[in-house]
């Protein structure tokens, strides 16, 4: 079996590294199997994305490379056209061997943005919210004055209401993590505190990512639906959509097949340690949901076809503003990216020990989901940004495979065109906020 040794460098408190090294020995497991097609049927009328036909051994092989240059695990799903494959690579508990499954249910942070933003919109399609009202005219006594008028629902849904994230308040000391793992966190309590947090700009004027936009987000569906905002998107963007494994967690457990999820936190934890067992609710309608791979290739499939929204709404959600630093674009929940075979749309989600890609081309027909266990295995520069790391281009290989059919090494713009989740996506261990630039 391939052995990868994975080398981590411990970071002080203080910011400087030590010379500690950490070798593991993992043992390679791979599996794949075929699925048949979604019985719902995807519309034919966008533009279609034109690749070959799936080359499932070059998926089973970029996916074990993935494994074997140092990700713990990983599950995978792909689509094209009618034909489906899915593989898993890798370790779902390093302590004990336990391989990794294609089923397998995962973590998937800021993907539910997507799934919020849906929500909402369908309220814009009811006549109950307007994307260009001031958040202020509906939650008057949360957003109030000059703020409230200034910031509108369509500002939340995009990121450029310059509200500040929460993140920092809540895992500001170095045992907050461990002393948040099973506290129960409310909405308001959230907003509040990003509301409360340095603006990170001007309302409207350029991207910026906040966890503290999706949670107002959730906080005006209950008031204009009456009920809570998991209730609501349950019912009416997860079932409508015909997910079996998607859910909200209502406990610090998940529920059914897992992997352990692993946070290396740039060394500092070291070896990673599990945070699987977790509360989420410091996330909510922000990050919080569970799903599957295959969940995710449908949920984005049914989204982009048409099925969840009107037309005049999923033109809206696609409407995008430019996201500093990349090639990627942000539309409502919804991130927009070129690649050489074509673009594509969809999110990429972390919460501490586990991170979620999902792509769809524009007519849905052609996908990837990919999850895995471990996060934040990059060493940092002087400056505390990430370095490239192997991990990195292995996952976007896998990820061009499965979409472009490259059979080779990732498009030189891979990186700019697959940003890494923003410093605002998660909270970073207080040790590593030291000294330390804040943007990822």
């Amino acid at each position: 079996m391939p052995v990868a040794h994975l080398n981590r460098r411990r970071l002080r408190l203080a910011g400087t590294a030590t010379a500690a090294l950490l070798a593991l020995t993992v043992p390679a497991a791979s599996t794949a199997s075929a699925v048949p097609a979604p019985a719902t049927p995807l519309s034919d009328t966008a533009a279609t994305t034109t690749i070959s036909r799936l080359d499932r051994a070059a998926l089973d092989r970029t996916l074990k490379a993935f494994h074997d240059a140092g990700m713990y695990g990983a599950y995978s799903a792909v689509r094209n056209g009618s034909e489906q494959w899915q593989g898993a690579a890798g370790l779902a508990d390093v302590g004990t061997g336990r391989p990794t499954t294609p089923q397998m249910r995962h973590r998937i942070g800021s993907i539910t943005k997507t799934f919020t933003s849906v929500a909402v919109l369908q309220q814009v399609g009811k006549g109950r919210i307007e994307l260009d009202a001031p958040i202020g005219r509906y939650l008057p006594d949360l957003v109030p004055g000059e703020r409230g008028r200034a910031i509108t629902v369509r500002m939340l849904l995009n990121h450029t209401s310059g509200i500040g994230d929460y993140a920092g308040a809540i895992f500001a000391t170095p045992d907050s993590l461990e002393g948040n793992r099973f506290r129960q966190f409310a909405p308001e309590k959230l907003a509040r505190l990003g509301l409360r947090a340095a603006p990170l700009g001007k309302p409207g004027q350029a991207h910026h990512y906040s966890n503290t936009n999706y949670i107002i987000a959730g906080i005006l569906l209950r008031k204009v639906t009456g009920e809570s905002p998991e209730r609501y998107i349950t019912d009416h963007v997860i079932r409508k959509a015909g997910l079996r494994h998607t859910y909200f967690p209502t406990s610090a457990n998940l529920l059914g097949p897992h992997a352990k999820m692993y946070e290396a936190a740039y060394g500092d934890f070291d070896p990673p340690r599990d945070f699987s067992v977790y509360n989420l609710s410091w996330a909510g309608t922000a990050g919080s949901l569970v799903s599957t791979m295959s969940d995710l290739n449908r949920f984005y499939g049914e989204l982009l076809s048409g099925s969840l929204l009107a037309p005049a709404q999923l033109q809206q959600m696609k409407t995008t503003v430019p996201i500093a630093g990349t090639t990627a674009r942000y539309g409502l929940g919804l991130l927009s990216t070129k690649l050489p075979c074509g673009e594509f749309w969809g999110h990429n989600g972390l919460v501490l020990g586990a991170m979620t890609w999902s792509l769809s081309s524009t007519d849905g027909r052609h996908q990837i989901s990919l999850g895995f266990n471990l996060t934040r295995y990059q060493k940092l520069d002087s400056n505390g940004r990430p370095l490239p790391d192997p991990i990195d281009a292995a996952m976007r290989t896998h990820i061009m495979q499965a979409l472009c059919s490259t059979n080779g090494s990732p498009h030189p713009g891979m990186s700019r065109a697959l940003p890494l989740p923003s410093a605002q996506e998660v909270p970073r261990p207080h040790a590593l906020s030291q000294g330390r630039g804040g943007s990822e």
